[in-house]
């Protein structure tokens, strides 16, 4: 047996969804994770698909849900993106891990994929660099590496930290900024 390819923690399970308000309150309602800190229309800086430079956006909630962070991702974008290679508008279901890399380990991690044979689905930049390598013939899903900082870390804990001390029903959808998303009608 050898040493697995992934040498950090998965820190998130990541999921398609049609509609990111609907996703949101079935997580919250059915199995009371949250709350939610939302990102809509979100475009990362240097976004590649497949090698290509794209423009898609897509909208992300992130929540916890116990011990593990959740991100739900709607795309109402037509782009093409690594959600859609798996799911077509209207459909959703699970779709990648996640696991948090120190800056001083990322390119040896990102080799052992690439060197493992795993394609390169995406890549970009928040303030920090994440790819998303396509696992779907050895685990049915995509598996992210998402650069580990102070910055990085400090928001998966404010998130765990929220849901710890959260009633489960004041202000499960939240602004990133923390605040109260308001959402006017349409």
């Amino acid at each position: 047996m050898r040493e697995p390819l992934l040498q950090y923690p998965v820190v998130q399970y990541a999921y398609v969804v049609n509609d990111l308000d609907e996703g949101m309150r079935h997580w919250v309602e059915v199995l009371g994770a949250g709350p939610f800190f939302v990102m809509r229309d979100f475009l990362g800086n240097d976004l590649m698909y497949r090698g290509v430079p794209s423009e898609t956006k897509v909208s992300y909630a992130f929540g916890q849900c116990g011990p593990a962070q959740i991100q739900l991702i709607a795309q109402d974008d037509p782009g093409s993106s690594i959600y859609r290679d798996m799911y077509p508008q209207g459909e959703g279901g699970f779709h990648h891990v996640c696991a948090l890399v120190p800056m001083a380990h990322w390119d040896a991690q990102v080799g052992r994929f690439a060197d493992a044979g795993y394609a390169v689905a995406a890549t970009l930049t928040t303030t920090v660099p994440a790819v998303y390598f396509d696992c779907r013939n050895d685990l049915g899903h995509f598996v992210e590496l998402y650069g580990s900082t102070e910055h990085t870390e400090g928001f998966f804990a404010s998130v765990r930290v929220a849901h710890e001390s959260w009633d489960g029903v004041t202000d499960p959808v939240r602004a990133r900024d923390g605040s109260a998303e308001v959402r006017s009608a349409p």
